[in-house]
């Protein structure tokens, strides 16, 4: 009787273990999933003009974090091609950039307590930059941006 209750089980077994074997190719389509979101993330950003490739410069400028109506620095350096220039306030009080010319004349969103982005593509000369919020300029909140 044992006999006979072996063989069934050996021949389940190998029924088992082969029906297993046959579900390997779900990784296959989900590695192919993967590898098509890479893919777009990829197109994506480089799209965005993102990831390397000279897709320009980033420059830092900080409003002064306790309020008063002042940047971090009154000079800023680039070179010449797309420039963007990362507004951080952390103030509870309204400020924006805005860079003057040589033709161009270009403002950043004003911001509380965040930060903003203001991106524009420069010939290499000088260019004033300044925060445009009534007032702030007349009370110091500009500087010379020198593109190479």
């Amino acid at each position: 009787m044992t006999r006979r209750l072996f063989l069934p089980m050996v021949a389940a077994l190998a029924l088992v273990l082969g029906v297993a074997a046959c579900g390997g190719d779900d990784d296959d389509e989900g590695a192919a999933e993967a590898t098509t979101e890479t893919t777009q993330a990829t197109t994506d950003t480089e799209a965005s003009g993102g990831g390397g490739g000279g897709g320009g410069q980033t420059l830092t400028l900080t409003a002064d974090p306790s309020g008063a109506l002042a940047f971090d620095t009154t000079e800023l350096t680039a070179s010449s091609g797309e420039v963007t220039i990362e507004l951080v306030n952390d103030s509870g009080i309204q400020h924006n950039v805005e860079v003057e010319g040589n033709g161009v004349e270009e403002e950043s969103e004003t911001i509380t307590s965040g930060s903003t982005d203001l991106t524009v593509t420069l010939d290499p000369g000088e260019y004033e930059f300044y925060c445009a919020v009534d007032g702030h300029k007349d009370a110091g909140m500009e500087g010379t941006l020198t593109v190479n």
